[in-house]
């Protein structure tokens, strides 16, 4: 069992800068892929990055150049570096835990934080 729970949301200006923290519990992550998904309203969820167990990234093609996705196995945290945010960029922000279990991917997911952007 992993307990998810973001923090760094809120409000700015298009443009500008935020940083999303997860952090976790009850399991250590270094055998887990970390991702950051969002949704925004009328919209589905879609993944925003993600980085493997080896450090490898991957990035929706909206945000590539903007966003960074790093972890920290010793503090059981993984970070959604965000710059020159756009409007678009609003939606609900959730952090996922990704690992195969018996040959299927069990997912556990915090409760979502907020970013809104404003122009």
């Amino acid at each position: 069992q992993v307990q998810l729970v973001e923090s760094g949301g809120g409000l700015v200006q298009a443009g500008e800068s935020l940083s999303l923290s997860c952090a976790a519990s009850g399991s250590t992550l270094s055998l887990y892929t970390m991702g950051w998904y969002r949704q925004a309203p009328g919209k589905q969820r879609e993944l925003v990055a993600d980085i493997n167990t080896g450090g490898r990234t991957t990035y929706t093609d909206s945000v590539k150049g903007r966003f960074t996705i790093s972890r920290d196995n010793g503090k059981n945290t993984v970070y959604l570096q965000m710059n020159s945010l756009k409007p678009e960029d609003t939606a609900v922000y959730f952090c996922n835990a990704r690992k195969r279990i018996i040959g299927r991917n069990v997912d556990y997911w915090g409760q979502g934080t907020q970013v809104t952007v404003y122009s």
